[in-house]
């Protein structure tokens, strides 16, 4: 009786996440075009990987470029928006609604309303820039310096909302009598926040890193809809090199191989922050 409840998932786990995974480290070891049979070429894709093809050096660098500043500038903007709008204050529901909207809108709304934003010469951006004084203001997507920082806000604006939630969730079921006891003991707001509300928020907070940094190792749409891997190759991610190689340059095989690359570093990484948590619950 009990696997005719888990059957349903368990059998859509295994159709559409267990077999291709399984499919796709086979594809990896093969030079396929997806027409015809695959060629078995063993582990040649890894090798031109890591030794002939410089873009795959830009992606991975980018892609953890990305990671490095995304992660923290999300998990810090949802944790304070979250503490803010937790309180007791007058329209805090309009205002969570307010915050979360950006997730469920459009990508390609989203990217061109704020490619409009980031414009060098029209863009209200830099526009307000050049009001408190700043002669020569960053050309944001058009500039290969400025490209990914102009990614990552829009992307940690997009998405500071949705962790807010999870922010929000776990700061209910913190015991209002903890506060209590902290007030009583004279610890002021920032002592209380330190001492009781991160202690108490670290279960959300592991969960938050960890989706965080998976969804940052493998973003893909809004790097492809805002600046679609430009100027050069500025901000080119592991992602969009695998849809280039698989449908643009027709290489399933080495597309394979670079998204097996990605699966490994997500999964060292996931287990590198299950082993700091356990360490840290000790």
């Amino acid at each position: 009786m009990g696997w005719s409840f888990i059957a349903p998932n368990f059998i859509g786990f295994a159709i559409l996440t267990l077999v291709p995974i399984v499919v796709l480290f086979y594809v990896a070891l093969t030079k396929w075009g997806a027409l015809g049979d695959p060629q078995w070429i063993g582990f040649d894709n890894f090798v031109k990987l890591f030794t002939r093809d410089p873009r795959f050096n830009t992606a991975l660098w980018n892609t953890f470029y990305y990671t490095l500043l995304h992660m923290p500038l999300t998990l810090a903007a949802s944790l304070g928006l979250a503490v803010l709008l937790n309180a007791k204050i007058r329209g805090a529901a309009f205002f969570r609604t307010a915050a979360f909207f950006p997730y469920i809108t459009s990508i390609v709304a989203i990217a061109m309303v704020w490619n409009l934003m980031f414009s060098p010469d029209y863009g209200p951006i830099n526009q307000l820039l050049r009001l408190f004084g700043v002669d020569n203001p960053p050309g944001w997507t058009v500039s290969s310096t400025w490209a990914m920082p102009a990614v990552i806000i829009v992307g940690t604006w997009r998405e500071m909302g949705y962790f807010m939630l999870l922010f929000l969730a776990g700061l209910q079921t913190i015991p209002g009598e903890l506060y209590e006891a902290a007030k009583l003991d004279g610890a002021g707001a920032w002592s209380r926040f330190l001492h009781v509300t991160l202690p108490c928020l670290r279960p959300t907070t592991f969960f938050v890193t960890v989706m965080l940094t998976i969804q940052s190792m493998k973003v893909f749409d809004l790097v492809f809809v805002m600046t679609e891997g430009g100027p050069g190759r500025s901000t080119l991610v592991i992602s969009q090199l695998i849809w280039q190689q698989a449908f643009v340059e027709g290489d399933f095989g080495y597309a394979s191989a670079i998204a097996v690359v990605l699966f490994v570093i997500c999964l060292i990484l996931t287990l590198f922050q299950f082993w700091i948590n356990r360490r840290a619950e000790r």
